[in-house]
């Protein structure tokens, strides 16, 4: 699993011409689930996005109490070390991935994290403005 953080004074998801999620202060999750992810492996990246130090004052989402907004990425998965048109062969398929997202996002909540998420299978315009900037990568396997 693989979760790209970065930190926003502002972000939301639109899908339709609809907001379906918006947070102000606090974190943008992009979320990548591969084959071998499990819901230990959510329930463990959850833990570590809500306890990572990068909000101001090596503060954490789970110290400020700051809001996370939870997108589905595949694309992280994405591998364009052959060519320029990029495989996206290691990205789980939308059956395996759409319950691990959502035991991420249950793991979160079940922290005490106020969590808006995207709209998994739909074509989501995702804005941000990010602070800082700091982008973190996490990444872990089974």
């Amino acid at each position: 699993m693989k979760a790209l953080i970065q930190t926003v004074s502002r972000a939301s998801v639109t899908v339709d011409d609809e907001v379906v999620g918006k947070i102000e202060d606090g974190l943008l999750v992009l979320l990548g689930v591969t084959h071998t992810d499990t819901p230990a492996i959510a329930g463990t990246m959850a833990r570590k996005v809500h306890e990572l130090r990068i909000l101001d004052d090596e503060r954490s989402a789970a110290g400020a109490n700051a809001p996370l907004l939870v997108v589905s990425q595949f694309t992280l998965y994405g591998d364009a070390r052959k060519g320029r048109r990029p495989t996206w062969s290691a990205a789980a398929p939308a059956e395996v991935a759409e319950p691990l997202v959502t035991a991420f996002v249950e793991a979160l909540r079940a922290r005490g994290a106020t969590v808006e998420t995207g709209r998994f299978r739909t074509h989501m315009l995702v804005e941000s403005v990010n602070v800082g900037p700091r982008t973190v990568l996490l990444e872990l396997e089974a």
